[in-house]
């Protein structure tokens, strides 16, 4: 269903502000923005029609096929079109995809069958977007049928020792920025302070000094006029400089666009254990550059980490042999996305999505049931449409775009989870809702390994199977005897603008932050920071409107509604303690600073248990 036959979407205040401040742009309403992004996506149908060529898809359009070896008996041979190949200006790739676009309209209008088929995925693609069951990660919201046309949420760059390796890092950076990606590196690579540089009989200015490069550029470049930007930044904790990067954040003003991370694995924390020493070690040479204590450097990223919030850690090892990096003969994951939930390989981006768990539950709010058939359906038709989604975008660097069409990787998550569980009548902070969320998330993950498992079937597997761990006669195999089309599939994101935008208070998998609370975007927080008043618009007030309609039908509990949210502001924003609330729905209504830090964690376990990526997880902590 199209909007030319839709209804007109009803939307809440707060919807509709987020919808128009970060995604509509030059479309007149929400229902021809989401039919622009609809039609964008399936459009890529087209270039796995075998009359593609015949029907003129690729008439003056650059681009190298590569065609690999069958996966499996039954499936077709894997195929790589690549429009970026031996393209060297950024302006000859944008040209030459701009004319793949206007190809693929054009014979969308020329040739009946093209036109039916784009049709009929634009109208599936339209309703599962407008219902709100699914939305795809913001770049694609942003720039689907709009000249960036980059549809990707995160990327991870390498940064090799070299000044000219640095230099296209830093491009390929604020390539990305620009269109409202985020970057993640991994500096471990860098030469530390005070070591040779052999061309000019210099001395290094050390890995700290090339971050801070790679953060002023953050700062020039505004996101696709729309969004900050945001990056992670990883070192190894044996590079030299381990402790001057723990302690790098702790004045506010340095790194301001960079989350931060030690890389640890198993050996530094039986160090730790023990309290034993470890070498660090010159990048540059593999030779030992001294010797510290392992648990002075976990107490120093500990208290770091309470006074700033960073650095975080990344356990590298455990990412490697995970089913986080299925294709380790390509090489080893290093770093991840801004928020932490999605490894990748350099030059590897990852095209992200979520489904809205609380549209999927029927009946009686408090007193739901979850329809599984609908789920499952969702999740197929979310996993075609993002693996749709690799083919529609316009990569920034040829180094991209053929790690993004050898692996194919996509990250479908979930959002609404806290509504869902209301619905349910199953507390957040419950076994109870631990049970439900290992069932849910099992029955996704499958569901999402069997939507790739048809897509292989169709289109064939990604083409860097060979030595995968799911090449059986490889070196890397698993025991997996699943032949996909994506090389991992589920990821769970913090979903923050999307979430809001499909009408939700719950992102991710986290709890209801609060129950009535005011909400600022980041160009309000600008402003409040110069010391102005921020914009309206940029202003959110927030109450949850499932608390509100449970408090409507009980008549507000015995109170005025006004006096009701005063005392729900005056009570931490919670309601969890007011008297006048019944206890059972406080319980359904926890607040993410009333949930235990150990709750949080285990919520994260069972979730991640049948996740293929990461889990995106902020734990509350009393202050």
């Amino acid at each position: 269903m199209t909007p030319k036959k839709a209804a007109k979407l009803q939307l809440s205040e707060n919807q509709w502000k987020v919808i128009k401040d970060k995604y509509l742009r030059d479309a007149p309403t929400v229902e021809g923005w989401l039919d622009g992004v609809a039609h964008n996506v399936a459009l890529a149908e087209l270039l796995f029609h075998p009359d593609a060529e015949r029907w003129g898809v690729f008439n003056g359009v650059h681009h190298v096929v590569q065609s690999f070896a069958a996966a499996g008996s039954g499936h077709k041979p894997a195929r790589m079109v690549l429009f970026h190949e031996d393209l060297v200006e950024s302006g000859e790739r944008d040209a030459n995809f701009i004319r793949l676009m206007k190809n693929l309209e054009a014979v969308c209008a020329r040739v009946p069958e093209a036109r039916r088929l784009v049709d009929a995925w634009r109208a599936r693609y339209y309703e599962l977007m407008s219902r709100w069951d699914f939305l795809p990660n913001s770049p694609t919201l942003m720039n689907a049928g709009r000249e960036l046309q980059q549809l990707s949420a995160c990327y991870v760059l390498p940064v090799p020792d070299s000044m000219e390796g640095i230099t296209k890092s830093l491009t390929a950076q604020s390539l990305i920025q620009k269109s409202g990606g985020g970057t993640g590196f991994s500096f471990s690579r860098l030469r530390p302070k005070g070591d040779a540089v052999k061309k000019t009989q210099g001395v290094a200015s050390g890995a700290l000094s090339f971050m801070q490069i790679f953060d002023k550029l953050t700062d020039v470049v505004k996101q696709g006029g729309t969004r900050r930007g945001a990056n992670m930044g990883i070192l190894h904790y044996t590079h030299p400089e381990i402790k001057d990067f723990i302690t790098m954040k702790a004045n506010a003003a340095v790194m301001e666009n960079f989350n931060v991370s030690v890389a640890i694995d198993d050996k530094f924390m039986k160090a730790v254990a023990m309290d034993a020493e470890y070498e660090l070690v010159n990048p540059r040479t593999a030779e030992p550059a001294g010797k510290v204590r392992a648990k002075e450097v976990f107490d120093l990223m500990v208290d770091n980490a309470w006074k700033s919030g960073d650095p975080g850690y990344v356990v590298i090892d455990r990412i490697n042999n995970s089913g986080s990096n299925p294709t380790p003969g390509l090489g080893q994951i290093e770093s991840t996305n801004p928020c932490g939930e999605q490894p990748l390989l350099p030059w590897e981006p990852c095209n992200l999505g979520s489904i809205n768990l609380g549209n999927f539950v029927e009946g009686t709010p408090m007193e739901g049931t979850l329809n599984f058939k609908r789920l499952g359906d969702a999740v197929q038709l979310s996993i075609r449409m993002l693996d749709d989604i690799i083919e529609a975008n316009n990569y920034p660097l040829p180094e991209i775009e053929r790690m993004a069409k050898g692996n194919r990787r996509i990250g479908l998550g979930v959002m609404g989870w806290a509504e869902c569980l209301v619905k349910l009548g199953i507390p957040y902070d419950s076994p109870a809702a631990l049970d439900f969320a290992e069932k849910l998330m099992r029955f996704i993950n499958n569901a999402a390994l069997q939507a790739s498992e048809g897509l292989a079937r169709e289109r064939g597997s990604f083409p860097n199977w060979k030595d995968s761990i799911f090449d059986p006669n490889g070196p890397h195999y698993r025991g997996q005897t699943h032949v996909v089309r994506n090389c991992a599939r589920t990821t769970i994101a913090p979903t923050g603008t999307i979430a809001i935008a499909a009408g939700l208070q719950g992102g991710g998998i986290e709890p209801f932050f609060a129950i009535a609370y005011t909400r600022y975007n980041a160009k309000a927080l600008d402003a409040i920071k110069n010391g102005k008043s921020p914009d309206d618009k940029d202003v959110f007030f927030e109450v949850n409107p499932l608390f509100k309609q449970i408090a409507q039908a009980s008549n507000f509990f015995g109170l005025s509604e006004s006096t009701l949210w005063k005392k729900v502001s005056d009570n931490h924003k919670a309601v969890r303690g007011i008297p006048e609330v019944p206890a059972h729905i406080q319980r359904l209504f926890p607040t993410s600073h009333d949930v235990t830090v150990d709750f949080h964690v285990q919520m994260q376990s069972v979730f991640q248990k049948h996740t293929d990526n990461g889990v995106s997880k902020t734990i509350n902590m009393p202050n």
